[in-house]
């Protein structure tokens, strides 16, 4: 019955790992490029029953534990293995604003920040006062050459990444030299968004903001080339990869196996102190 408590109490466990990963979904829904975690978990070695004499002596004449007749398995409990991110694509959201990109694929953007090169899908940018493309929280967006200055109403981005600049409206002409001219009239090819992957994305951990790093499992980020690059799309953002009404159904089930498990350590205690109370009137 000691075994039950620590079975029961480790399902507990399990289904709240469970229900603060489920929460963390819902309550980020409406983060631009937010990506959805899923709790995995595996149960604990089980043990065989063998059977014994009322004495406790092993049945099989030589006494060994490993000779006596295997009787059935009984389940030890689970536990939490690893909470892993889903990097399903999102929706594609219009947002009419030129600093807004959205990856249509595998890929993430990169920013520099005080700690260095970090990871999103997060493509709802501003404009800074430097005149840099940065994130909301301050940190520059990263094209092929370093961080990107742009102005407004004055650039685009094509589908592969490209930023295209109108040269007749630039303050600073010299930016541009040595640049690659567009067939476009007066404009000028000024810099690539820098978009990376990794070799085992699964293993890239999170940092908040919604930017990741990478790790020894994940590998160091890698820059897509070519036909390997996701499409861009400027003026748009993408949705968090989050279905709530999934969410709110796996949130029910979790409640229900917590009851479940609370109930079973219940029956034990219960069933502890009958047995207790029997013994002492014996």
């Amino acid at each position: 019955m000691i075994r039950g408590w620590y079975t029961g109490a480790s399902g507990m466990a399990a289904q709240q790992v469970r229900l603060d990963t489920i929460a963390n979904n819902l309550a980020n829904v409406d983060t631009d490029g937010y990506k959805r975690e899923v709790a995995v978990h595996k149960a604990f070695a089980q043990l065989l029953l063998r059977r014994m004499n009322d004495d406790g002596e092993y049945l099989h004449p030589l006494g060994s534990g490993d000779m006596a007749p295997i009787i059935g398995k009984v389940g030890t409990g689970v536990e939490t293995n690893e909470v892993f991110t889903t990097f399903e694509q999102g929706a594609l959201k219009a947002t009419e604003s030129d600093f807004d990109v959205a990856l249509d694929g595998e890929g993430f953007l990169c920013v520099q920040t005080p700690y260095g090169e970090r990871y999103t899908r997060n493509g709802g940018f501003i404009l800074g006062k430097e005149g840099y493309l940065e994130t909301k929280e301050g940190y520059p967006v990263l094209g092929e050459n370093g961080p990107i200055m742009v102005k407004a109403n004055n650039f685009q981005i094509d589908r592969d990444g490209r930023i295209w600049v109108n040269a007749d409206r630039q303050d600073d002409p010299n930016r541009l030299v040595g640049r690659e001219e567009n067939t476009w009239d007066n404009t000028v090819h000024l810099d690539t968004l820098r978009i990376v992957d990794f070799e085992l994305d699964r293993y890239i951990t999170k940092q908040g903001s919604s930017l990741w790093a990478d790790t020894e499992l994940s590998g160091p980020a890698r820059v897509m080339e070519n036909d390997n690059r996701p499409g861009v799309h400027q003026g748009f953002t993408e949705a968090a990869n989050v279905n709530p009404v999934l969410e709110m159904v796996r949130m029910i089930e979790v409640n229900r196996a917590y009851e479940a498990n609370q109930k079973t350590i219940q029956a034990h205690d219960a069933a502890l102190g009958k047995l207790i109370n029997e013994i002492i009137k014996i």
